[in-house]
């Protein structure tokens, strides 16, 4: 179960390495932000998908992140 709390503070944090995608199970984009991450533009790109992650609803942040849980 991925929480949108530590997804958001993840991307904010870490987000130019790619943590979160990472924690997401986006394993492609995260690889893709680790090797662009000397740019500081996976760095700006993840500060804004952390501030998106949080303001999120619940239930959009589950139905596209936690998909596979749901009966």
């Amino acid at each position: 179960m991925k929480n949108k709390i530590v997804a958001g503070l993840l991307a904010i944090l870490l987000g130019g390495l790619g943590i979160h995608k990472f924690y997401l199970g986006k394993l492609g984009q995260g690889i893709l932000y680790l090797l662009f991450s000397w740019t500081g533009i996976p760095s700006i790109i993840g500060f804004i998908e952390g501030i998106l992650y949080l303001v999120k609803s619940d239930e959009k942040f589950n139905q596209k992140y936690n998909y596979h849980l749901e009966d």
